[in-house]
C-alpha cells in the first residue's frame, strides 16, 4: 500500500473526523487510528465507569464495611424512583388560620416541599414585578421590625407579602438592623436579592397594627390588592400621626409611675411625688432627644429626677416612703418590651437578633443603673436615711393594689401608642395579671419568680388569644400587660445596697431583677407558644420545629 492510499480514509467516521474544516483543538490527529464507535460520548459524567475498568463483582462484605469492594450504580439495580408518576401529594394548609401561622408553617418547611402558590390575579400581565414587589417586602418588614415586632414573625410577614404575588421560592432574612430577602425563579435562573436596613427605632403600635391589617388583606384571596394600591396604603400608614399628643405621653409617665409606687406600698403623696418626678424625667429625656444625644443618655437623665425627689424626702426626713418614689420612677423607664422581644428572639432561634436585642437591653439599664447610683451616692453621703430593708414590710391591699395595676396597664399603652380599641382589653389583662401574682405570691406564698412566670404566662396566653380573634399582632395586648410584673423594687434596692457599699446584697437584689425579668420573658413568650400549641395552626403533618433540627 502507498503512502498515498495509506492517507485515504478507512471510513465515514474518519472522513469526518479529518474533515479540515474542523479547527478544535480536540480532534483526533491525523494518522492517529480511532477505534470504530469509540468517539466521545454525549455524556461525560464524572461518575462514569473509566473504559477498561471492569466492575468488581458484589462483595460478601456488609454494607459499610471498610474491606468490602467499591462498587458502580446501575440504572436497573436503582430502588424505585420517590417522585410517584402522579407527582407530588401537595400539602395543604388551614385556609382559616392567620396568615402568621400559616406563613410561619411554611417558613420551617424545606423549600422543596412547600406548596406551590395559588393561581395570582393581583399580578401584572408578564408576571409580578419581581424588584417592586421585594421592595414593598422590605418596607413592610422595616416597619414591622422597627416597632419592636419579633424576627420570626417578620419573616412571616415579608415571606406572606411576597406569596401574595406569586413569588415562589423566597427566603427572607431578618437581624437587628438588616432586612433582605431573595427570590429565584427556578433552578437554573439568577436569584434576584434586595437588602433593607433598619437605623430608627419607633415605639409605635397603632402603626404595627395597621401594618398587619395591610399583610392580612394581601394574603386574602378576596381582596384582590394591586402593587399600587399597596404602595399606597403603606404610604399613608408611614404618615399617619402618632394617636396621642407629646403633653398625653408625659402626663401617662407620670401616672404609671405613681401607680407603680401605689404598687409598692405608696400612698397619694408618693403618688403625686413619683408622678411629678417621672414627668420632669420625660421632659428632660425629650430635651436630651432634641440635641441628638443617644438613647443611653436620654435614659440616664430621666432616671435623676425621681431618685432626687425621694433622696429630697429623705433628706428633710419626711414621714414618706422615699423607697416607693424612686421605684415607681424605675417603673416607667424599664425597657420590658425590648427585654420579651430578645427572649422570645432568642427562644425561636433568632439567636442574632436576640443577641443584639439583649445588648440594648442592657445598656438601658446601665443608663438606668448610672443615673440612680449617683443621685442615691450623693444622698447617701449627705445624710439621707434610705433604708434597704424596707423591701421586706410591704403593705399587702388586694384592691387598691388592683387598681393600681390596671392603671399602670394603661397609661403603659398609651406610652407604647396603642390603638384605643385595644386599650380596655390590655388593662384588663393587666389586672388580671397583678391579680394571679399576688394570689401566688402573698396569699400563696410562692416565690416571686414563680408567681411572676406563670402570671406573665397567662398574659401571653390571653395576649395571642386576643390577637387572633382580631387578626392582627400579639404586642399590643401583652407588652403594656406586664408592667405591673416589672422588677422596679428589686433593682432599686439592688441600687441603694451599692450605693451604701453593700456590693453582695446589692447583686443578690440586682439578681433577683433580673430573673424576674427573663420569668416575665419566658412566661409570655410560653403563654403564647401554648396558644399555638392547642390550636390549629394548619400543616398537613406535625409542626415543624423553630429552627434548626432542631423596651420601652
Amino acid at each position: 500500500m502507498t503512502e498515498a492510499e495509506d492517507r485515504k480514509p478507512r471510513s465515514d467516521e474518519a472522513r469526518t473526523t479529518y474533515d479540515p474544516e474542523i479547527t478544535s483543538e480536540f480532534a483526533i490527529p491525523e494518522g492517529l487510528e480511532v477505534p470504530k464507535g469509540v468517539g466521545e460520548p454525549e455524556t461525560t459524567s464524572e461518575f462514569a465507569v473509566p473504559q477498561g475498568l471492569a466492575a468488581h463483582p458484589p462483595s460478601t462484605e456488609p454494607d459499610g464495611s471498610a474491606f468490602s469492594l467499591p462498587r458502580t450504580y446501575s440504572a436497573k439495580d436503582a430502588p424505585t424512583a420517590f417522585t410517584p408518576a402522579t407527582g407530588m401529594p401537595t400539602v395543604s394548609l388551614i385556609k382559616d388560620a392567620p396568615w402568621q401561622d400559616r406563613m410561619r408553617t411554611m417558613l420551617r418547611m424545606p423549600v422543596a416541599e412547600r406548596p406551590a402558590p395559588e393561581p395570582v390575579q393581583r399580578a401584572e400581565e408578564g408576571g409580578p414585578a419581581v424588584p417592586r414587589v421585594l421592595d414593598l417586602t422590605l418596607r413592610i418588614g422595616e416597619l414591622l421590625l422597627a416597632g419592636g415586632e419579633g424576627a420570626e414573625d417578620v419573616e412571616a410577614a415579608m415571606f406572606a407579602v411576597c406569596r401574595s404575588y406569586g413569588l415562589d421560592r423566597c427566603e427572607p432574612t431578618v437581624t437587628f438592623t438588616l432586612l433582605s430577602i431573595s427570590h429565584q425563579p427556578s433552578l437554573v435562573d439568577d436569584p434576584v436579592t434586595a437588602s433593607r436596613t433598619v437605623r430608627r427605632r419607633v415605639t409605635d403600635y397603632t402603626r404595627l397594627a395597621a401594618v398587619f391589617r395591610l399583610v392580612d388583606d394581601l394574603t386574602d384571596p378576596e381582596a384582590h390588592v394591586s402593587l399600587e394600591e399597596a404602595y399606597r396604603r403603606l404610604a399613608e400608614i408611614r404618615r399617619n400621626r402618632h394617636p396621642y399628643p407629646g403633653w398625653a405621653l408625659t402626663l401617662a409617665s407620670g401616672l404609671l409611675a405613681g401607680a407603680a409606687s401605689v404598687l409598692v406600698g405608696g400612698d397619694l403623696i408618693v403618688f403625686v411625688a413619683a408622678a411629678v418626678g417621672a414627668m420632669l424625667g420625660d421632659r428632660l429625656a425629650w430635651l436630651c432627644a432634641g440635641r441628638g444625644l443617644p438613647e443611653f443618655y436620654q435614659f440616664t437623665v430621666a432616671a435623676m429626677p425621681p431618685a432626687a425627689i425621694g433622696v429630697a424626702f429623705a433628706l428633710a426626713d419626711v414621714d414618706v416612703e422615699a423607697s416607693a418614689v424612686i421605684t415607681g420612677g424605675l417603673f416607667a423607664l424599664l425597657p420590658g418590651r425590648a427585654l420579651v422581644a430578645g427572649v422570645q428572639d432568642g427562644l425561636t432561634g433568632f439567636y442574632i437578633t436576640a443577641a443584639a436585642r439583649l445588648l440594648e437591653v442592657m445598656y438601658f439599664f446601665v443608663g438606668i443603673v448610672i443615673g440612680v447610683l449617683l443621685i442615691l451616692y450623693f444622698g447617701v453621703k449627705v445624710g439621707g436615711k434610705l433604708n434597704p430593708d424596707a423591701a421586706l414590710i410591704l403593705s399587702e391591699r388586694p384592691l387598691i393594689q388592683i387598681a393600681a395595676s390596671m392603671l399602670l396597664s394603661l397609661t403603659f399603652a398609651v406610652l407604647l401608642q396603642q390603638e384605643r380599641s385595644t386599650v380596655l382589653a390590655v388593662t384588663l389583662n393587666g389586672g388580671v395579671a397583678w391579680s394571679v401574682y399576688g394570689a401566688m405570691h402573698y396569699a400563696g406564698g410562692l416565690s416571686p419568680v414563680a408567681s411572676t412566670a406563670v402570671a406573665a404566662g397567662l398574659v401571653g396566653l390571653f395576649g395571642q388569644l386576643l390577637s387572633r380573634y382580631r387578626f392582627a399582632s400579639a404586642l399590643p395586648y401583652t407588652t403594656a400587660a406586664i408592667g405591673p410584673l416589672l422588677p422596679g423594687s428589686a433593682t432599686y434596692f439592688g441600687l441603694l445596697s451599692m450605693a451604701q457599699n453593700e456590693v453582695d446584697k446589692g447583686l443578690v437584689s440586682l439578681a433577683k431583677a433580673a430573673s424576674l425579668a427573663m420569668a416575665i420573658a419566658i412566661g409570655v413568650n410560653l403563654g403564647s407558644e401554648i396558644s399555638r400549641l392547642f390550636l390549629r395552626v394548619g400543616s398537613a403533618g406535625k409542626r415543624r420545629a423553630a429552627k434548626r433540627t432542631r423596651g420601652f
